[in-house]
């Protein structure tokens, strides 16, 4: 996995497009972390297989970083520019982030059209019914929500649009709080 992930991250960084991803690419880089980390658990970090994958995993964490940074950066670019991103260079788990990025720029362009018209529309919530908005207070590992997605890790000060089930359950915890949206 580790040489694809270099190909990936180096394709990438050399192209001004988005490069395609093999399917179920991310699913295998986070089983391949989750890997990782379970080795190093299991290795003394004085032995020189403990160093070794000690550096294994901080150059993965590294180019994945660095890799999705990238995406985002390029899909970010299109949008502001008009153009459009081809749904087939994107993984899965990065279409509803384009799409929603998409909508958002859509209604920024649509509000900016309206106020050069002299029209100032209302506030609507854009927020997704079932779902409310939180501060995150303290670090929390990743969270499967009550519509079984995946959310997080979060850290303090992490805004986030949970399903309302989980964010109360989290407010009542002490870890987040509610952030007032109108």
């Amino acid at each position: 996995m580790y040489d694809e992930l270099f190909e990936a991250w180096r394709k990438e960084k050399e192209n001004s497009d988005i490069q395609a991803l093999p399917k179920g690419f991310y699913r295998n880089v986070a089983a391949y972390i989750k890997k990782i980390r379970e080795e190093k658990r299991m290795l003394d970090e004085r032995t020189l297989k403990g160093r070794l994958i000690q550096k294994e995993e901080a150059n993965v964490k590294r180019m994945i970083k660095e890799l999705v940074e990238t995406r985002r950066e390029k899909i970010m670019q299109k949008i502001s520019n008009g153009e459009i991103v081809p749904i087939a260079a994107l993984a899965e788990e990065e279409e509803n982030f384009y799409k929603e990025a998409s909508f958002q720029a859509d209604s920024f362009q649509n509000f900016m059209e309206n106020l050069l018209q002299g029209r100032l529309l209302e506030k609507t919530s854009t927020k997704p019914s079932g779902f409310m908005v939180v501060r995150i207070l303290q670090e929390l590992p990743e969270i499967i929500g009550a519509d079984m997605k995946t959310y997080g890790p979060f850290k303090p000060e992490d805004i986030a649009t949970l399903p309302k089930e989980n964010a109360k359950n989290l407010i009542k915890q002490g870890a987040a709080m509610e952030v007032e949206t109108q």
